[in-house]
């Protein structure tokens, strides 16, 4: 047993035991050096029992090799990987260097290894170890946690350990545990009384708690090395006193260890080689081993602490430590050869500057953008020249950039920024610094860094300028920043674009509709949208912007569906929260609530994953708005008000509308009716149906207080923009709103008679829900029941709780004693996740299908089949086609 961690040897068997049943889990153990963090896992590995073990450290060292340790972790397993659907096989051959590298989204690797594990772990339970986390390669850090977010019933328990001083491992949202000093009593046991009492106090006063403090400042102590004279930091004492054990080997034996210390990987075949390239016999690691310094096992050479490690190679002179470099770089090929011979170089060096850049654009295949970032660094370091010093930075910062690392980014570009004019690299530069405002929040200072960047180029290279501009317009969109939005407008009309690119006329027109321009800039979106048709991502992507702008719910339910779609099945996972937050928002609107959901709280899930808060918050107003629907008060409020403090914080209006919106609906089905109008009327006003579609609830809240005359104009300006857009739900919900304001039956038999084009059972209900109320107050209760009847009806199909109640209470109310219930739905006992799985499998997909499609991985989507059937009245997969997956 080890001294003092009962509690933590509980916890790690209990996450065992977990994997055994064939549940899974993940841990993270974070601590000090020196704290056990390693002893635990050896621990957990010695528990595992039949389970597979697999498991990798991380090493501090100057190079940074894209899923160099993903590949250590998976290479006993590697002959599975013909297991695995194409897209996620092919993405760990590339990440790997197992075969042709084709560039892919990185967290497709990750996805791709929880499968492989999921594989692995049919079997028999498996335990993945990973031990000092954070000098892991930043690739397969995000590939590790990524999976480890998405484990569910594979039998799989993972642990990780990391130092608590280091922030590069983000494990937020998962299970932490924190090792702290042993007390008085156990350090004591653990020193069991081997040192003189003047001895022993002052090594309890300096090791304070820490378990190998304890064991090398006692031995030190015992061997006269250690002299306390004085405070220092633990970690440097610690270093001391191996430095000590290392100093009396004999002076081959310290060189053989600086050698492997310099090795990252351990490698023995390579750490002969270099030696003896130094004349360093083979036999001088032995005395190092005897020692117990280190130990030599399956081919690699693994330190007993990686502060040995530092001790070994901090104790050899710097030219001799450069010496080491240049054996190596003998040693090994390619990409490690440059960073060897980087380290060892002591001035620019243009032919080893290149080198490195070629490593950098082999890391970018891989989508090893920490990688790339590194190696185009150290590349600028030994450039010769100032140009391509610049140029270099440049392109480091971009990798940051894609690496999720801002503050690396910004501080690259302005080096870069300091030594160039380039206007192309400042335009790039640019991008760099507005995507990191964009993933940081702030899409007005994104819209602005693009649009100056853009003048640079626009003359030089018109398509970039283009891009950036068209980009900028969307930034200033979700801002709800005018002047920006027209200034992208204006910048674009004097780029030379091809004949048939209408990017400038469309820009415009989204500048217009911002501003209220609707007559003139609307029919630029509309023609623009008549005109398109997008065959990439990324077309499609811009496409959709003006397809939300312009109304057209059904053209974006099935654009953002086949996006999202599409962004799954090429392994786009970066983009899924963009596209998915457009889904779901589309579903919301035309009444498909629970799709909604299970999409929104998707796509938050990987938007937290990949770093992307500004889409977190997007996603985050659709469940509030939700939540509000269905009269979930706490949650509503839990979830909207902190996507309304991140809005105004980042001056992300558009992003905030949502989950004021969410907060006004609350308001409105609670009967606060002062406060939902005082909301909405808050926010700033605006001219598409992100804001017009807001109306609806403003008209009702406004009437229901006697004061109509208060939403007069946005009213107005909601009947422009239905007369321009031409769709029948507008139409609806305008024709709705006069009969509120005008007391109009016309208007109500308007609105239903439009509802009926269009598939909106929400509105519908709503609009039937304020008819029959209309004809309730007139008396004429015959006449009112059949509409009350069908609101109480869609609104408990929907779940919408506080209005089924309202509609409830309205049937009584015209003398219907009985209402009439409906039978729950079959798949209401359902999870979100089990409905989504339930529906594929519907579709004849295979479990590792859908598991590509919901990033999970084949035995989750196996237990979710599971548990879902005996919910459904089922026992196979067949019976499936004779559900109604549409009453699901």
């Amino acid at each position: 047993m080890l001294e003092g961690r009962a509690e933590e040897i509980r916890v790690i068997e209990a996450l065992l035991a977990e994997a055994r049943s064939g549940g899974s889990g993940a841990l993270v153990i974070k601590a000090a050096p020196g704290m056990g963090k390693s002893a635990l896992l050896d621990y957990a590995a010695q528990a595992a029992g039949e389970a597979y073990v697999l498991r990798v450290a991380g090493v501090q060292m100057e190079a940074e090799l894209p899923f160099a340790a993903l590949h250590l972790l998976l290479r006993p397993v590697l002959g599975r990987l013909d297991t695995l659907p194409g897209p996620q096989a092919a993405a760990l051959r590339g990440a790997f260097g197992l075969a042709e590298v084709t560039e892919t989204d990185r967290f497709l690797v990750g996805l791709a290894a929880l499968t492989l594990l999921s594989e692995l772990a049919g079997e028999r339970p498996l335990l993945c170890l990973i031990d000092d986390a954070q000098w892991l390669d930043h690739a397969s850090v995000s590939a590790l946690l990524f999976a480890a977010r998405r484990l569910g019933s594979e039998g799989i328990a993972l642990v990780v350990a990391a130092r608590d001083d280091h922030e590069d491992v983000p494990t937020a949202g998962l299970h932490e545990l924190r090792l702290h000093g042993l007390i008085r009593e156990e350090a004591e046991r653990l020193l069991d009384g081997r040192l003189p009492a003047h001895l022993r106090e002052r090594v309890l006063k300096e090791a304070d708690g820490n378990p190998l403090a304890l064991i090398e400042l006692s031995r030190a102590a015992c061997e006269s090395e250690l002299e306390f004279g004085g405070p220092l930091p633990l970690t440097k004492r610690l270093r001391e006193a191996f430095a000590g054990r290392v100093h009396r080997l004999p002076e081959p034996t310290r060189t053989m260890l600086a050698v492997a210390a310099a090795e990252d990987t351990g490698d023995l075949r390579i750490v002969l080689a270099a030696a003896g390239t130094l004349g360093i016999p083979a036999d001088a690691l032995e005395p190092a081993e005897l020692a117990g310094l280190v130990r030599v096992t399956n081919g690699l050479v693994r330190f007993h602490h990686p502060l040995l490690r530092s001790a070994a190679y901090q104790g050899q002179p710097s030219s001799q430590r450069r010496a080491i470099h240049r054996a190596l770089a003998g040693a090994v090929s390619s990409d490690r050869q440059a960073w060897h011979l980087a380290v060892a170089a002591t001035g620019p060096d243009e032919q080893l500057a290149d080198a490195l850049e070629r490593s950098a654009e082999r890391a970018r295949a891989r989508s090893g953008y920490a990688a790339m970032a590194a190696a185009y660094e150290r590349a600028a370091q030994l450039s010769a020249d100032q140009k391509h010093q610049a140029r270099r930075l440049a392109a480091a910062a971009g990798a940051a950039s894609e690496a999720g690392q801002p503050s690396r980014a910004a501080e690259l570009s302005t080096s870069a920024e300091q030594l160039t004019d380039d206007p192309l690299t400042l335009a790039r530069l640019a991008e760099v610094r507005a995507a990191a405002a964009f993933d940081e929040g702030s899409p007005q200072q994104a819209a602005r860094i693009l649009i100056q960047g853009a003048a640079r180029i626009a003359e030089l290279a018109p398509q970039p300028a283009a891009r950036m501009l068209v980009s900028a317009s969307h930034n200033a969109w979700f801002a709800g920043a005018t002047e920006l939005s027209a200034e992208a407008a204006r910048q674009l009309d004097r780029v030379a674009l091809p004949p048939g690119n209408d990017l400038a006329g469309v820009t415009r027109g989204l500048a217009l509709v911002l501003d209220g321009d609707l007559e003139t800039g609307y029919p630029l979106v509309s023609d623009y949208l008549r005109q398109a048709s997008p065959s990439s991502i990324e077309e499609q992507l811009t496409t959709a912007h003006s397809v939300f702008v312009a109304g057209r719910l059904d053209h974006a339910l099935g654009l953002s569906a086949s996006l999202a779609a599409r962004c799954r099945a090429e392994g786009r996972i970066r983009l899924l929260p963009f596209v998915l937050d457009q889904l779901a928002y589309s579903q919301l609107l035309t009444g498909r609530h629970r799709e909604a959901r299970d999409n929104a709280a998707d796509g938050l899930q990987i938007a937290l994953d990949t770093g992307q808060a500004h889409h977190a918050t997007g996603l985050r107003g659709i469940l509030a708005w939700l939540a509000a629907v269905e009269g979930d008060e706490e949650r509503c409020r839990a979830v909207a008000e902190d996507g309304v403090r991140f809005a105004l914080a980042h001056s992300g209006r558009a992003v905030g509308l949502l989950a004021t919106w969410a907060l006004a609906m609350l308001d409105l089905t609670q009967g606060r009716d002062q406060a939902a109008l005082d909301r909405l009327q808050a926010r700033r006003r605006g001219s598409s149906h992100f804001s017009t579609r807001i109306v609806a609830d403003e008209v009702e809240a406004a009437v229901r207080l006697g004061t109509p005359e208060r939403v007069l104009e946005p009213l107005a300006l909601f009947q422009r923009w239905t007369e321009l857009s031409g769709e029948a739900w507008a139409g609806a919900l305008a024709a709705r709103c006069h009969a509120l304001i005008h007391d109009s039956e016309e208007h109500f038999t308007r609105a239903l008679d439009l509802h009926k084009l269009t598939d909106q059972p929400y509105e519908q209900a709503r609009t039937h829900l304020a008819y029959g109320e209309w004809l309730r107050r007139r008396r004429r209760k015959a006449e009112a029941r059949p509409h009350l009847r069908h609101a109480q009806e869609a609104f408990a199909r929907l779940d919408a709780r506080p209005w089924a109640d309202r509609a409830a209470g309205e049937l009584r109310a015209t003398g219907e004693a009985t209402l009439t219930r409906r039978h729950a739905a079959p798949g209401a006992q359902l999870t979100a996740q089990e409905l989504q799985v339930v529906r594929l499998a519907a579709t004849g997909a295979t479990n590792r299908d859908i598991a590509a499609h919901l990033i999970l991985s084949p035995r989750t989507v196996g237990q979710h089949l599971y548990k879902a059937f005996p919910k459904l009245g089922i026992s196979s997969r067949t019976e499936l086609a004779r559900l109604d997956l549409d009453q699901l």
